[in-house]
């Protein structure tokens, strides 16, 4: 391709809606282009990164036993009300109406449509396991759509689903599925860590994800590791051991006394003069809807998924300072944030209070804690005898760096993390409601144990560009780039220049190497800060005083190799032995 023929919008300056640095620069860079909020153009530069990818995740799958198809992007209600999603997936399942007014929508996932393909068509335990995937655009009204290709509403993904007989069975494609998703990203130039989950609107009972470690502003997720051992986990399913606090209260008996203005959990320890480990804090959120009440220990925060999850809830909210006036109203209260409590919470509306409590309140003694009226707290309470356990107890906090590993004791570490894949153990979640059976070896009917694996393709190469770049552009690894060869002739009036150019062109490609070639009439500046916006991996100069001396000159992008000399005779050769030592650094750190 040349440069003089190449469909590439460039800009002098980063975007202004650009908040990351992938954005701004495939923007700049002319890879894409924003048709609206969370939607995007792929332009030629970037149309040639994603076929590559997904190449790559083609291979892969195939190669692990997968088999390709191609389910359709609209979607019908029927099939989702099969599933019992339809009612609850949220707000970013985009519905829609044709003109005979059967709802639709478009498809953020694909669980429903390939269940019921698996019910038409695997009738027998013999047709068993079976993998089916396939690469498509998916569609979810993100509420706020940012950071470009990492958090759009229009996406391309590679999802697949696995179909068995046993949970054994499952357990071996689940790793197999693991194993193929590690040599992916390693084949894109990726370094990822599989991490713990949650499952979110997927469902399941096991999930993991595959995060790209970064410490840039694109890290969309907490990560906790530890050095230790092997455990990791995305903040929404992370567990830890916690450090000794003071969790037994000076009172000796329950009162309740005058705690004027202290709103914040600040305030009330510093009026009391006690540690916040001594506070059960009291906070008010809405679950589908419905009112969920969460106690926890006042130095610790409410993790928002485990909450919304012990519940069995799909989406959730801090209430509105209107809200808990109401709900205080309602129950006979007069009271605001900063003093709610477990205590006669009855109802909101037409829901009853659910009330959660976290496991770091249950060895609490003589504690501090809200009782539902303004500027009074209760001290010296205790559970049983003057305040009740709730019934449900279980995991709902935060998890914090230098808190302990729950496998080994360690200390974790914390950092942040791109999610570019993710596995489930599915089971029978779609299976049973919609009926998707087979015959066992008995003759009996079974339903389908089933697993879910995703891939974000565009995802992948913002991904990529967040690890992998410059102030000047991105540094496209060899596997991937939009090109091979980057072919610059600095005088394309000359000659001599451009007769060799052309003949390094036309050899390359002969040869099956990706060139683009720089034939325009351009200054050497810009032409090389075009090479460097576009981020190809070798870039080979040729110029009339280097051509005085009978060589040119190679580089690379990533600055291996800075201003190799090379005869003219021998650049060819030169050039392929650099793709070649680029692709096997690239081969060398996929697992075998």
């Amino acid at each position: 391709m040349k440069m003089s023929k190449l469909f590439v919008q460039t800009l002098r300056e980063y975007p202004s809606d650009a908040e990351v640095i992938s954005h701004k620069l495939l923007v700049r860079a002319g890879y894409i282009r924003k048709l609206t909020s969370g939607v995007y153009n792929y332009l030629p530069l970037m149309w040639r990164v994603l076929k590559k990818i997904e190449n790559i995740v083609r291979e892969e799958m195939d190669n692990a036993g997968a088999q390709e198809l191609l389910m359709p992007f609209v979607q019908p209600k029927e099939l989702w009300e099969e599933s019992g999603r339809w009612d609850v997936y949220g707000k970013e399942l985009m519905r829609l109406r044709d003109r005979h007014n059967r709802e639709m929508c478009l498809g953020p996932t694909h669980e429903e449509i390939i269940t019921a393909i698996a019910r038409d068509g695997l009738k027998s335990y013999k047709q068993l396991p079976v993998n089916l995937y396939q690469i498509q655009s998916k569609f979810r009204d993100e509420v706020r759509p940012r950071f470009g290709l990492l958090r759009g509403r229009e996406f391309i993904m590679k999802d697949a689903y696995s179909f068995d007989m046993s949970q054994e069975g499952l357990e071996k494609e689940y790793e197999n599925m693991a194993k193929a998703y590690t040599r992916i990203f390693q084949r894109c130039g990726l370094n990822t860590k599989m991490v713990q989950s949650d499952s979110g609107a997927i469902g399941g009972s096991v999930s993991h994800e595959f995060m790209v470690i970064t410490d840039t502003d694109a890290g969309e997720n907490d990560v906790f590791y530890c050095d230790g051992c092997d455990y990791s986990a995305n903040s929404n399913h992370a567990v830890s051991a916690l450090p000794d606090a003071d969790v037994a209260g000076k009172w000796e008996k329950a009162e309740i006394i005058d705690t004027p203005n202290t709103h914040s959990i600040e305030e009330l320890s510093e009026f009391l003069n006690i540690p916040s480990s001594l506070i059960v804090k009291a906070l008010l959120y809405i679950v589908d809807k419905k009112p969920v009440l969460a106690l926890i220990r006042a130095d610790k925060q409410v993790e928002e998924t485990k909450l919304m999850n012990a519940v069995g809830g799909s989406d959730i909210r801090i209430a509105t300072a209107g809200e808990i006036e109401e709900m205080m109203g309602e129950n006979g209260f007069e009271a605001e944030k900063g003093f709610i409590g477990p205590q006669g919470l009855k109802k909101y509306g037409e829901y009853e209070v659910t009330v959660v409590a976290d496991e770091t309140v249950k060895n609490m003694k003589n504690f501090v804690i809200g009782i539902n009226q303004k500027d009074k707290h209760g001290v010296g309470y205790n559970w049983g005898g003057d305040v009740e356990l709730p019934e449900i107890i279980t995991d709902i906090r935060l998890v914090e760096a230098g808190e302990f590993c729950p496998e080994c004791g360690k200390p974790l570490k914390v950092t942040r993390g791109i999610e570019v894949g993710n596995i489930f153990q599915l089971g029978t979640k779609y299976s049973k409601p919609m009926n998707a059976v087979y015959l066992d070896q008995n003759g009996k009917t079974q339903p389908y144990i089933m697993g879910c694996y995703g891939i974000g393709v565009g995802r992948m190469a913002a991904s990529i560009c967040e690890v992998r770049h410059d102030d000047y552009g991105p540094i496209w690894p060899i596997t991937i780039a939009p090109w091979q060869v980057h072919l610059c002739c600095l005088r394309s009036d000359d000659a001599e220049c451009k007769k060799k150019a052309d003949e390094i062109y036309e050899t390359l490609q002969n040869m099956g190497i990706e060139v683009i070639y720089d034939d325009r009439k351009a200054r050497p500046g810009a032409m090389f800060a075009d090479a460097d916006l576009l981020g190809v991996p070798v870039r080979v100069v040729v110029s009339p005083r280097n051509l005085a001396e009978n060589v040119v000159e190679i580089s690379t992008r990533d600055k291996s190799i800075d201003k190799q000399k090379t005869p003219v005779d021998q650049a060819v050769t030169e050039v392929q032995n650099i793709i070649n030592k680029l692709t096997a650094d690239i081969n060398s750190k996929v697992n075998k």
